[in-house]
C-alpha cells in the first residue's frame, strides 16, 4: 500500500524546541521520568515499559454493569452516538443528561481510572441541585460524558449528540443564533493577547499585531475577534493579522504551554485561564492592557428548543461564583507544566535535530511513515539522546531493547548506533502499524496515533482499549477522545499522555516547518 503520510515537509530548521526534562500531559499534568522504553515484538506479549508501573487490566469486562461499579458518570453505550433533542421533562424521564466535554488539561480527563476535571466537578454540582429530594437512586437523574473536539461542541449540540454543551464557552452573536447559553451572566471573561517574556517581537497596542502571525484554539471566538480586529487594521491601512487555528486536538493550555517555551510569538485566551496558567507557566506574560474582546459572558450552550433545560442550567450558574472553585481544581488536583518544552536549549537541540533529522527522513520514506511523527516519538522517548539507556536496558534514541531489536519482526543488530536504532524502532513501529491498525476502518493518523500508543503500551493492551472504547460506546477506530478514554480507565495516564505529548510534539515540529518557510520566503 503506497500510503501517503498526511503531512509532508521538507526539512525543519529546530529553532527552539525541546529540552531534556520530562513531562506529562493530557489532560493535566506534574512531571514523568524519562524513556518509554521497547520491550517485545510479540504479537502477544509485545509492550513497552514506562516510567510509572502501568495498572494492566488483565480482566475482561463483562457487561457495561461493571464499568458503571467503578464510575456511575461513564460514557453509557447506550446514548453514544444517539440522536435526540429532548427538553429538561423528556430528559428526566430518561434518566440521562449527555454532557459534551472537550478532554484538556483542565475540563475533562481521567485519572486513576475515574473521571474528573472542572467540568466534571461542576455536572457532578448540577447533578446534585437536579436531584434534590430525590433519595431513590433509581429515580435520580445521571450526567453522563460525552468527549469531543473544542470545534464539535456546538455543531454536536444542535445535531443532538449531547444535552449540554459543557465548556466555558464564549457567548458571541454568530453563536447565539445557533444555540442558547446558560450562564446566569455571571462569568464575564475578558480575551487577553498573551506572549512571551522573552520574545524580540515587542508590542504596545492592538496595532502592533499587524503582520503578526498569532496562533489559537481551532474553531473558538478568538478567531473571529482577531478577524473583527483585522477589519479595525484594515481600515487604518495597516497590514492584517495571521491567524493560525492551531492543530485540532491541541488545547488552549498546550497552546500556552507552547508559548512559555518560545515557540509562538503570540496567542490568546480567556483571562482567567491565562492568570492561573500563568502561576506555572513562568515565561508567559499575560497582557492585561492588550483585549482582544472585553466583557463577554461565557457560559454552557443549549439548544433553542430546550427552553426548560436552559432555565434549570441558569438557575445552577447562579450559584457558581468565579474564581474559587476554578483555582481549587487547578491547582489542587491538576499538575505541572511540560517541562521538556519549558527547559531549551536552542543551540543543543538544533544541532541534535540537524544531526538525526536525515536519518529519520530516510527510515520514514522506507517504511512510508511521517518522520516528523517519528522525530517527534523519538523526542518524547529520550530527548533525542542516544546514549540514554533504561533500567531495564532500553538502548538510544526510540528506546528499544536489544531483546527486541534482535526479533523476527525488527533483526536490527547493534542498536548502540544511531541509525540502526532509528532504523530498528522504525521498523518495530511500521510492524505495529501494518499488523494490528492497517485496516479501511482506521484512517492513516489514527493508525499512528494507535500505533504510538502500542509501542508504550504493547498491542496487546491497545486491543483491550479498542474492546473497552467500543463497549463504552466510543469509536474503537479513533483514538483521541474515543480510545484514550478507555486507555486511561485500563492502565492509567501513562498511554494517555505518551500520545498526547507526541502529538503536541509533532505540531510543534509542523509550526516550526510553516515558520521557516515563511522566513524563506520573505527573503526571496
Amino acid at each position: 500500500m503506497n500510503r501517503k503520510p498526511p503531512f509532508t515537509y521538507l526539512f525543519l530548521a529546530l529553532l527552539s524546541l525541546l529540552g531534556t526534562a520530562y513531562f506529562i500531559i493530557p489532560s493535566f499534568h506534574t512531571v514523568d521520568a524519562p524513556a518509554n522504553t521497547l520491550t517485545s515484538s510479540s504479537k502477544e506479549a509485545a509492550h513497552v515499559e514506562t516510567s510509572t508501573d502501568l495498572e494492566n487490566d488483565d480482566s475482561e469486562v463483562e457487561s457495561f454493569a461493571d464499568l458503571e461499579k467503578d464510575d456511575p458518570n461513564l460514557i453509557t453505550p447506550g446514548y453514544v452516538g444517539k440522536r435526540y433533542t429532548d427538553d429538561l421533562p423528556k430528559l428526566r424521564e430518561r434518566k440521562v443528561i449527555r454532557a459534551l466535554v472537550v478532554p484538556g488539561k483542565t475540563d475533562f480527563y481521567i485519572k486513576d481510572g475515574k473521571i474528573s476535571g472542572l467540568m466534571v466537578k461542576l455536572l457532578d454540582n448540577y447533578g446534585k441541585m437536579l436531584n434534590k429530594g430525590i433519595r431513590k437512586e433509581d429515580n435520580k437523574t445521571r450526567i453522563v460524558y460525552i468527549p469531543v473536539d473544542f470545534d464539535d461542541l456546538i455543531p454536536a449540540l444542535i445535531e443532538g449528540k449531547g444535552d449540554i454543551a459543557a465548556g466555558f464557552i464564549t457567548i458571541t452573536d454568530e453563536r447565539k443564533q445557533k444555540v442558547a447559553f446558560a450562564s446566569g451572566h455571571s462569568t464575564r471573561i475578558n480575551e487577553l493577547i498573551i506572549t512571551n517574556k522573552s520574545s524580540n517581537k515587542s508590542i504596545s497596542t492592538l496595532d502592533d499585531l499587524a503582520g503578526k502571525s498569532v496562533y489559537v484554539l481551532k474553531g473558538s471566538s478568538f478567531v473571529e475577534h482577531l478577524r473583527d480586529l483585522n477589519t479595525q487594521l484594515a481600515e487604518k491601512d495597516l497590514d492584517v493579522i495571521n491567524v493560525v487555528e492551531a492543530n485540532q486536538h491541541l488545547t488552549s493550555e498546550a497552546i500556552l504551554e507552547m508559548l512559555n517555551a518560545g515557540i509562538i510569538d503570540f496567542t490568546v485566551v480567556d483571562d482567567f485561564k491565562a492568570k492561573l496558567w500563568a502561576r506555572v507557566l513562568p515565561d508567559i506574560v499575560v497582557r492585561d492592557d492588550l483585549v482582544v474582546n472585553d466583557g463577554g459572558t461565557a457560559g454552557w450552550a443549549v439548544r433553542k428548543n430546550n427552553p426548560e433545560l436552559k432555565k434549570n442550567l441558569d438557575a445552577f450558574a447562579q450559584k457558581i461564583k468565579k474564581g474559587t472553585l476554578l483555582g481549587n481544581v487547578l491547582f489542587n488536583q491538576f499538575y505541572g507544566r511540560d517541562q521538556k518544552l519549558a527547559n531549551l536549549k536552542r543551540d543543543k537541540d538544533y544541532r541534535k535535530y540537524s544531526r538525526f533529522i536525515d536519518i529519520f527522513k530516510k527510515y520514514g520514506n522506507e517504511y512510508d511513515m511521517d518522520h516528523f511523527m517519528l522525530i517527534a516519538q523519538a523526542y518524547q522517548e529520550s530527548g533525542l539522546n542516544q546514549k540514554l539507556v533504561s533500567h531495564r536496558g532500553a538502548v538510544g534514541v526510540m528506546q528499544v531493547l536489544p531483546s527486541t531489536a534482535a526479533g523476527k519482526r525488527v533483526n536490527i543488530k547493534n542498536i548502540k548506533t544511531l541509525d540502526n536504532n532509528i532504523h530498528a524502532g522504525t521498523k518495530y513501529m511500521s510492524f505495529l502499524r501494518t499488523y494490528y491498525f492497517d485496516t479501511p476502518d482506521i484512517t492513516p493518523e489514527n493508525q499512528m496515533f494507535l500505533s504510538w500508543a502500542a509501542y508504550n503500551a504493547g498491542p496487546a493492551n491497545v486491543i483491550k482499549m479498542r474492546a473497552r472504547a467500543k463497549k463504552m460506546g466510543l469509536d474503537e477506530n479513533v483514538w483521541f477522545n474515543n480510545v484514550e478514554i478507555a486507555a486511561g480507565r485500563i492502565i492509567g495516564r501513562e498511554t494517555v499522555k505518551y500520545v498526547a505529548n507526541i502529538y503536541k510534539y509533532y505540531s510543534t515540529y509542523l509550526l516550526m516547518e510553516h515558520k521557516r518557510k515563511m522566513l524563506e520566503a520573505n527573503k526571496d
